[in-house]
């Protein structure tokens, strides 16, 4: 109890929101050549230290601690970062970030990351914390902005991993030979056979209006067809929709070939659209919605066709992409390879994300006692499901600095128990 109370009186005597603002102001106030402007950060500098210093002679054993806590996380998060130490018992020691819609949002930061997101990242970096950043992108798309938001130095640091494409492949720049880790070249030949005849086929085959409205996105090895659209736009979830009966069809179609089955593209099409409709119920809607669904049952799908489709991914993103992955590369085992590399024997990390893909490793992480579970509120519905029955960190759209700012409060509080 003695720690609550120390953080009730911290929030109680001090005007700890004028702190942040000071905090906030000195840290992300733009480079600029203006003698005034340079004034009001020098103010604004000598507030905070005055501040802080207020914090310290109130706490003589805690008190750097608490100014810091003071000028990063609001009373809430403070507390809520105490909640996680005496549940937990540990601090984080990885962070594990999905990018779109998590990180930054199309409808609430204009698809960038955030100023203080990416400065309370590079805090973390500071104080010695690996980021894993886990994503369906391309490598190369991932790369650019990282670059372009937290530095050159600091992704090429070798505490930085990329884990791209949901896990078909992980970057980690100064590991020597580990640096590129191409996960998909360690699948069985059936299942990267079904993969190249797939990508070849995708938009060559596609009905015209389909090829006008998506393109494929430059994936190393996931075959993702994307909108040309503004994504969660009503034209974006039609394409999309159309995408994904086009996808199963196209599959079921190229494992029939691969196998040498006698089914014609139809049958083949109808075993694709009722054994995935079956393993999800937005696959589900889609089909049923545009009258595709099938006249076939999951029981009518050959053994031999079925223990292909068991191996392989058919994941619908509304409005924003159809995908088809391997089931045998998600991003549980792209985060194992990067925690390899970067040589956490035991991680206790927060796992953000807002996807199925995501919750996976939130499963994963909860299974093996590795962490915590973080979500935007417009997260998928078993996403948020399965937060709000973990540790119920969720944030709003675009927002995920508070969360980050809690997980900050959490090291800090931590420190002092060691």
């Amino acid at each position: 109890m003695e720690r609550y109370d120390q953080l009730y009186r911290l929030y109680d005597e001090f005007d700890t929101g004028r702190l942040r603002a000071y905090q906030d102001f000195v840290d992300l106030f733009p480079p600029v050549d203006s003698r005034v402007a340079l004034e009001h950060w020098q103010n604004a500098s000598d507030e905070l230290a005055e501040g802080k210093d207020e914090i310290r002679d109130a706490f003589p054993s805690t008190g750097e601690t608490f100014a810091a806590i003071a000028s990063k996380a609001t009373r809430e998060q403070a507390f809520t970062a105490l909640d996680l130490l005496s549940k937990h018992g540990q601090p984080v020691n990885a962070l594990v970030l999905d990018v779109d819609e998590t990180l930054r949002s199309a409808g609430q930061t204009d698809n960038e990351i955030p100023r203080d997101t990416l400065h309370l990242l590079t805090e973390f970096y500071e104080d010695g914390i690996p980021i894993v950043v886990c994503t369906g992108q391309t490598l190369e798309n991932v790369k650019g902005f990282l670059i372009q938001g937290l530095g050159n130095e600091l992704v090429h640091s070798g505490d930085v991993s990329i884990v791209y494409e949901a896990g078909t492949g992980v970057f980690t720049p100064g590991h020597g030979g580990d640096t590129k880790q191409l996960l998909y070249e360690d699948l069985g030949a059936e299942i990267r056979n079904v993969f190249d005849a797939v990508r070849s086929r995708v938009l060559s085959d596609a009905p015209d209006d389909l090829r006008r409205g998506c393109h494929l996105q430059g994936n190393e090895f996931n075959v993702t067809m994307k909108p040309n659209f503004e994504t969660g736009s009503s034209d974006a979830r039609a394409v999309i929709d159309e995408a994904l009966i086009y996808e199963l069809d196209l599959l079921g179609d190229t494992v029939c070939e691969e196998l040498g089955s006698d089914a014609d593209a139809e049958l083949a099409g109808q075993w694709a659209r009722a054994f995935y409709a079956a393993q999800d119920p937005e696959i589900r809607t889609v089909l049923e919605e545009h009258g595709e669904y099938p006249d076939a049952t999951a029981d009518d799908v050959p053994a031999d066709v079925r223990d292909v489709f068991e191996r392989i991914d058919v994941a619908y993103y509304e409005a924003d992409a159809a995908e088809i992955g391997s089931l045998e590369l998600n991003k549980v085992v792209g985060v194992e390879a990067a925690f390899d590399v970067l040589d956490i024997d035991e991680p206790f990390s927060v796992v953000m994300g807002d996807s199925k893909s995501d919750l996976r490793v939130m499963r994963w992480v909860q299974e093996h006692d590795y962490g915590l579970a973080a979500a935007p509120e417009h997260a998928s519905r078993d996403v948020l499901d399965h937060v709000m029955n973990t540790d119920e960190l969720v944030f709003d759209p675009g927002k995920a600095t508070d969360v980050l700012q809690t997980v900050y409060a959490l090291n800090r509080l931590a420190r002092l128990e060691g």
